[in-house]
């Protein structure tokens, strides 16, 4: 077989055929002395045997030996040849065929977007395709010559297309060397000056040699590097994050969501199933849910999670605040989110019990039980539920700040406020109006039931003594009862009621309890 002489390209190839009548224009690639490949718009309109005229050439009778879609292997024909015997005839007809061979695999390696390079046993190239030469940039002249793996890749040392810094380079270009000596398949991924990145793997050839495959796979790492830093960042939130697959299986598991689970780095990667989560030890369920409904919550909380979007609030058994998000995502998975919301659920409670509290004695203030005893009143007008409301006063209240001070005065006030939380009934609320003045909403509480409690009241803060500044005294007061009626106009004629009622009983001596009465009708007065 004749030695390939060096790659050339003729743009003024024509192939003639039909006696010289039809041609068809083509380009020369791989030329050598005995045969050629030649590119056209189409090779199925070549025929098996022509002649074709190279510039600055003779014309040269021709053979196909093999054909593409685009490309058509030639044999070249000598005129006047004298026949050789049989076997020679077949040895050459052998020869041309493998030659043939070879170069169509040439030509399809030439095709794949894979950079390819076949080395022999000596590690010198004796193959290089388009795709390498155009990935790394390199001149026919080089590729052409059977170039060593160590001048291929000081190419690419000294034309900069390794992202690796000047001084790691000799270092890079050694271990290179050293893998590919050693047979290693192991793929890598080498990144470019450019941004690209190109996975290189080596395989061992049976004659020693080495095949070497370039692949682009810029688009994949870039994916994968994205992905990674997206788990980087998802890893160290201080949220709980849970990735759960269409089954409800855990994809992903960040650092704080494993805590919270109790969860080994390699447990979370075997993706444990939702349901074994949940049924950990109670690590969370319900707020405030009764011990014996326990046992049921993690079979709620999957099927939940399998209905898909919503937020629900979490209570672990140390008393802290969960607020889960669960989000459907686009493959049939869940996203779960826990947010410790414990500090905010207090500042709230907190925020809530300022707002509707009496700072002096912690009983309601004038707004939450005015709230409140709207609320009843609307039960009252629906059911015709029986409410009454009782109006207290610190009886002569002015001379003991008067006389001992205004110290004295708020002890008084907190003493009467713990005597009407110690007799009022669990239903009942208390609330603090102003100044030395009080009230108790009675749900559901007939005026003679209401008269009761306003007496036990009265009692608890008759023989209560107050001792404050080195001061032991005693307080007494007056209360005015009120039930609602079907002719009232609203809560404020209600609360009207019984402070007409408490105006009464200062009125007769302080210390007693008066219950409202509507007056007469017209005619029974008259009389």
């Amino acid at each position: 077989m004749s030695r390939l002489l060096p790659e050339r390209t003729f743009l003024a190839g024509k192939i003639f055929f039909n006696f010289g009548q039809s041609s068809i224009d083509c380009v020369v690639r791989r030329l050598t002395a005995e045969a050629a490949t030649l590119e056209m718009e189409s090779g199925l309109g070549v025929p098996e045997r022509f002649q074709l005229r190279l510039a600055g050439r003779e014309i040269l009778t021709c053979r196909v030996i093999w054909r593409s879609d685009r490309q058509v292997g030639i044999a070249f024909e000598q005129p006047g040849s004298e026949a050789r015997p049989a076997g020679e005839e077949r040895e050459r007809s052998s020869d041309v065929l493998m030659r043939g061979q070879m170069l169509a695999l040439r030509a399809a390696l030439d095709h794949v977007p894979t950079g390819i390079v076949l080395l022999d046993s000596s590690l010198r190239a004796r193959l290089i395709n388009r795709s390498f030469r155009q990935m790394w940039r390199l001149p026919d002249e080089v590729a052409d010559s059977n170039p060593s793996i160590l001048t291929l890749l000081h190419h690419g040392r000294d034309t900069g297309a390794y992202e690796v810094p000047d001084p790691d380079l000799d270092a890079l270009v050694a271990e290179r060397v050293r893998v590919i000596e050693a047979g290693d398949p192991t793929p890598i991924d080498l990144r470019r000056t450019n941004g690209d990145v190109v996975r290189v793997q080596v395989t061992p050839l049976p004659d020693g040699g080495r095949m070497l495959t370039y692949t682009p796979v810029t688009d994949i790492v870039r994916a994968s590097d994205e992905l990674k830093l997206l788990r980087d960042a998802l890893e160290n939130v201080q949220d709980g994050v849970l990735l759960l697959d269409a089954d409800l299986h855990a994809t992903f598991m960040n650092r704080r969501m494993r805590r919270f689970w109790e969860v080994s780095e390699d447990e979370a990667a075997s993706r444990p199933a939702y349901s074994s989560l949940v049924r950990r030890v109670h690590r969370a369920s319900a707020p405030n849910l009764p011990t014996n409904e326990l046992a049921k919550f993690p079979a709620r909380r999957v099927e939940e999670v399998k209905a898909g979007d919503h937020v629900r609030d979490l209570q672990t058994p140390d008393g802290r605040r969960i607020r889960a998000h669960c989000t459907t995502m686009s493959n049939g998975g869940r996203m779960l989110t826990y947010v410790d919301i414990t500090d905010l659920t207090q500042k709230a409670a907190m925020l809530e019990t300022l707002a509707t509290t009496d700072p002096l004695t912690g009983l309601y203030n004038r707004r939450h039980f005015l709230d409140s005893l709207d609320a009843e009143w609307s039960r009252f007008q629906r059911y015709y539920r029986s409410v009454s409301v009782l109006m207290l006063d610190i009886d002569h209240f002015k001379s003991v700040n008067d006389r001992y001070g205004h110290a004295v005065g708020d002890a008084a006030i907190r003493a009467v406020a713990a005597a009407c939380l110690d007799g009022k009934r669990k239903s009942d609320i208390v609330g603090r109006l102003g100044g030395e003045e009080f009230a108790v909403l009675l749900p559901e509480t007939s005026l003679s039931r209401a008269r009761t409690v306003a007496d036990r009241i009265r009692k608890r803060v008759m023989s209560t003594q107050i001792l404050a500044e080195k001061v032991q005294f005693g307080v007494t007061v007056s209360i005015g009862i009120a039930e609602a009626t079907v002719s009232m106009s609203g809560i404020d004629a209600l609360m009207g009621a019984a402070d007409h009622a408490l105006y009464r009983a200062k009125a007769e001596g302080r210390n007693r309890c008066i219950a409202w009465a509507p007056p007469p009708p017209a005619s029974k007065a008259a009389e």
